[in-house]
């Protein structure tokens, strides 16, 4: 059975046990998350919501927090001596998924 959960503002496709990688959630490494924005379960049943289903969740464990590399962010104006560099690193957490309720 697998889910499409929605978080940090993207869809991500889960199973139990698998690994993901969402924007940083304010959770203790070793602590549980209960997400419940499932947009789509499949597998051996099969659900779409409109545009969450009720009822169902997807739990899952911390494993960590990190950070993303470092992207380089550079924009320069032709013909004006303008130009500017930034860095950015996206902070992110890793989940563990443990179990997919209906």
């Amino acid at each position: 059975m697998y889910a499409i959960i929605e978080s940090g503002g993207k869809q991500f496709r889960v199973e139990e046990g698998g690994k993901i990688r969402v924007e940083k959630l304010v959770a203790e490494v070793g602590g549980e998350v209960v997400i419940d924005k499932v947009l789509m379960l499949g597998g051996g049943s099969f659900a779409v919501g409109a545009p969450y289903i009720e009822n169902a969740k997807v739990t899952a464990e911390v494993v960590d927090h990190g950070r993303g590399e470092k992207i380089i962010v550079f924009k320069k104006r032709r013909r004006q001596d303008s130009r500017r560099t930034q860095g950015h690193r996206q902070d992110y957490t890793t989940l563990q998924i443990k179990s997919i309720t209906a």
